[in-house]
């Protein structure tokens, strides 16, 4: 990790004093019973319940579990089962161990990219309703609700041409296309030049 540049070299070498190898717990199953018990007592003090047997069965499913969330997935998995538990005997729903950890899909576009193309489709929508005029009370800025200097910057960030849009009618197919629905209409804009 220190060679991948993933973990810093004088952290590294400050918690390297001593080395100790500690296996996965799925490769310690022989723990497994002592460090369940341990759970059990400390949950079962601390919830001020009474769960005094462990079921060798339990024992048995949790140490053919692959625990890839190591001891404090364990950890977890107890104190909701002692939370659950009734009565003097532990038990365990073996739903909680099959639960899937959501995976994060990723957009195939750039989530940053999908905002600037949105936000250029809602501007190039406002100035072709207002006919390329951004400031004023019927200006882009007035019916998007932000300031000009705003607009204009976002304008100039995202490099959109404003004078395009004096030619109102040539883009009102623009305006068809777009998923943004202003309150316009072909007789609208000819009513409007």
């Amino acid at each position: 990790m220190v060679q991948d540049r993933q973990f810093r070299a004088d952290l590294y070498y400050r918690l390297n004093v001593f080395p100790i190898c500690l296996p996965p717990l799925r490769e310690r199953a022989a723990d497994i019973p002592s460090l369940v018990r341990h759970f059990v007592r400390k949950y079962s003090q601390r919830l001020r319940r009474n769960i005094e047997y462990i079921p060798d069965e339990v024992l048995g499913v949790l140490e053919r579990y692959d625990w890839p969330g190591n001891i404090r997935e364990l950890q977890n998995v107890v104190e909701c089962a002692a939370i659950l538990c009734e009565g003097d005997t532990f038990s365990i729903d073996e739903t909680i161990l099959k639960r899937e950890i959501p995976q994060r899909s990723n957009p195939a576009v750039p989530l940053v990219m999908t905002i600037a193309d949105r936000e250029r489709e809602i501007i190039e929508a406002a100035l072709a309703e207002c006919g390329g005029q951004v400031a004023g009370p019927k200006g882009a800025a007035a019916k998007l609700g932000v300031p000009r200097q705003t607009l204009d910057s976002k304008i100039a960030n995202l490099n959109i041409d404003k004078w395009r849009f004096k030619n109102l009618p040539r883009y009102l197919q623009l305006l068809k296309a777009s998923s943004f629905a202003p309150a316009i209409t072909a007789e609208g804009a000819r009513a409007s030049t």
